[in-house]
């Protein structure tokens, strides 16, 4: 299977390589400022948005750097409510780095944690990585909480490690180990 042909189905959801026709979705949350308020960046504007689509469309992971972004669709009625990634980091440590970023229009239903589950679990079990990390800024309680709840562990705390619109902010770094994993998913 290549990352185009993706397709994980969840409880409530479908994780799977974006199309064209969900460029109107995607576009709509990229530039809310909502949704860039902890990206250290601008909201894009449609020029950069296709740009970024354009890559997103491609996902690939064969190379340290490359990053594999998916489209996180709801079951019941075929919305494209977000986005989740793998970063490859390293594969010589086997190493990714996840992320995600959803319509604030579909917040607070857990729709983020269990995409979130299963593309760790696609890391661990089918692209085999040893650890997985997410980098957050600190004063983002929402993707806190759902690293949390995936059992992910705070690792490091990196004070004023990043600065946006001459303000600075604090990063949090959480990580999973394979054997941590898959010691959860057993125990139920």
């Amino acid at each position: 299977m290549t990352l185009s042909e993706l397709r994980i189905s969840t409880d409530r959801l479908v994780i799977r390589r974006f199309v064209s026709g969900d460029f109107p979705a995607f576009f709509a949350y990229h530039r809310l400022p909502e949704v860039y308020r902890y990206l250290y960046q601008d909201p894009l504007d449609e020029t950069a948005a296709r740009a970024k689509f354009a890559k997103a469309s491609a996902p690939r992971l064969d190379e340290d750097g490359d990053v594999a972004v998916f489209a996180v669709e709801r079951q019941e009625d075929g919305a494209l409510i977000g986005e989740a990634l793998l970063k490859l980091t390293s594969r010589a440590a086997e190493q990714a780095e996840t992320g995600y970023i959803f319509n604030p229009a579909f917040a607070g239903k857990g729709y983020a944690t269990e995409a979130m589950g299963a593309v760790l679990d696609f890391g661990f079990s089918t692209l085999k990585f040893h650890r997985i990390f997410a980098r957050l800024d600190a004063l983002n309680t929402g993707s806190v909480g759902v690293v949390e709840r995936l059992g992910m562990r705070r690792e490091a705390h990196l004070i004023e490690n990043d600065r946006f619109n001459d303000v600075w902010g604090d990063e949090y770094v959480y990580a999973l180990l394979k054997r941590e994993w898959q010691e959860r998913r057993q125990a139920g």
